[in-house]
């Protein structure tokens, strides 16, 4: 789905909420429309069932990178311009703290995915690049498996290799998140009362599951799993177990992808569809891996595009959860990424509808360029308004200097990164966003909650204690 350029008229992304799903009661926006108070008092109005104390199933969201000062830059990105206020995201009113990041690292005091998703899926702190294992490199369990262990259907969702970080770490436990044909062997192999851990995993990754690794993804359909690659074999799949790769490595950014892929919201729905005829629940996790992915090479265009999609994720489980009110939903991040700052120089201004006008990500130009494409072509394609002369010479200046560094693969990349800068220098300008730092950043992270169980997580909360207080949700399942 594409970013569309007039989206500065919308106020919130909204979701289109598919009618089997949340049973008679329903909600539906068409895609770009602004709710009205009445459909939100429509939402509201739902007849509560089922355990409202203990939640039977729980969906977990995690905006890999998504510090505040993402949501808050969102919040402008998503405003209605033609409204003197600024409306609130899908986030804002289930806002509940704050947590802190730090992992037990003897070397980093600032967090990874490995070790972020490490504390949410089990409890422990460990040290950067862990999957599923503590500081001693000691196995440890996870919410999943002991989700699996009570009898529950568990999903994994991401757009990035189902076999990266967040995902990994929640099904697999390795010492390296390099080891990545060994997680996707233990998304086979470890099996829990004879059954497979994780009945839905739909991402990237299809590199992981091929000839090159034991044929993973044809045991998977052995063992009755549908095995999928585009978004109509993924919403015409019949059977309740699905392993869906939409890409070699991660998939695209949302506003660079093509129409066959699946946006974050079309796999949360089909995960959830999947797991929801369990009568003991269920446990999804699912991932916006990619804002991460784009705020690392500071992408503004891209960040903003895949902040858009995991908001529809959220939203779309928030309204899967007033209308199964014994569903708990969290979303929250693992760290932030970039240093991300709302303006930057000496204006008190950042610029939003510069970002609107965008046409693809500052990843696509480069890619597109690395291939060898025309840069002014690939340049005035992707942007939305003429960049000046001068910063169209950089961009081919930096561009030229690819060649040099062929035979050298860290130079190659480190030029790369340069290229891409240069390729995104208009865009930050323009809408005056400001960047510190490629890496991670460890300031607290926003929690957001809904439903049963959701005031454990109010406050200032630490990250491993998502997963203690979902283990004590587990631990209180009606038998």
């Amino acid at each position: 789905m594409k970013l569309l350029n007039k989206l500065a008229t919308a106020t919130v992304a909204s979701v289109m909420i598919a009618g089997g799903l949340l049973g008679s009661v329903q909600t539906t926006y068409a895609s770009g429309q602004k709710s009205t108070s009445e459909d939100a008092q429509k939402t509201s109005d739902v007849v509560y069932m089922g355990n409202t104390e203990n939640p039977k199933n729980v969906i977990f969201l995690v905006g890999d990178g998504m510090g505040p000062s993402y949501n808050a830059a969102y919040r402008y990105f998503a405003d209605n311009p033609e409204t003197k206020e600024m409306e609130q995201t899908a986030f804002d009113k289930y806002h509940v703290g704050s947590q802190r990041t730090n992992p037990n690292d003897s070397k980093e005091n600032v967090t990874d995915s490995a070790a972020g998703a490490t504390a949410f899926s089990s409890g422990h702190k460990t040290y950067n690049g862990a999957i599923g294992v503590d500081a001693d490199k000691n196995k440890v369990k996870t919410v999943l498996e002991q989700a699996k262990e009570n009898g529950k259907s568990t999903g994994l969702v991401s757009t990035a290799e189902i076999t990266d970080a967040t995902p990994a770490a929640y099904a697999s436990h390795v010492d390296s998140r390099d080891k990545k044909n060994e997680i996707a062997k233990q998304f086979y192999n470890d099996k829990i009362n004879g059954e497979h851990k994780v009945d839905v995993l739909l991402g990237g990754g299809a590199a992981y599951f091929g000839k090159d690794n034991d044929n993973l993804k044809n045991k998977f359909k052995k063992d009755g799993y549908d095995v999928v690659t585009n978004k109509n074999e993924m919403q015409n799949s019949k059977s309740k177990q699905i392993l869906g790769l939409f890409a070699d490595n991660n998939m695209p950014l949302q506003i660079d992808a093509p129409d066959k892929n699946p946006t974050l919201v079309d796999m949360t729905d089909n995960a959830i569809s999947k797991l929801k005829g369990n009568d003991k629940g269920f446990f999804l996790m699912v991932e916006g891996a990619s804002i991460d992915k784009a705020g690392h090479p500071n992408d503004i265009t891209g960040v903003m595009s895949e902040m858009e999609g995991f908001e529809k994720a959220f939203e779309y489980a928030t309204n899967y959860a007033k209308h199964n009110p014994d569903t708990l939903v969290v979303a929250t991040a693992d760290h932030s990424t970039g240093g991300l700052s709302i303006a930057k120089g000496e204006d008190y201004v950042w610029n939003p509808d510069s970002i609107h006008k965008m046409k693809h990500s500052g990843k696509y130009m480069t890619e597109e360029i690395e291939k060898g494409k025309n840069v002014e072509k690939v340049i005035n394609k992707g942007y939305g308004f003429a960049i000046s002369k001068n910063q169209m010479d950089d961009i081919k200046e930096e561009a030229k200097k690819l060649k040099d560094f062929k035979k050298d693969k860290d130079k190659y990349e480190a030029q790369l990164q340069k290229v891409q800068d240069a390729v995104q220098k208009p865009i930050n300008d323009k809408s005056h966003t400001g960047w510190t730092t490629t890496g991670h950043t460890g300031e607290d992270v926003n929690t957001y909650a809904y439903g049963p169980g959701s005031e454990k997580f109010k406050g200032n909360i630490d990250n491993i204690d998502n997963a203690k207080n979902i283990f004590d949700i587990f631990q209180s399942d009606v038998k």
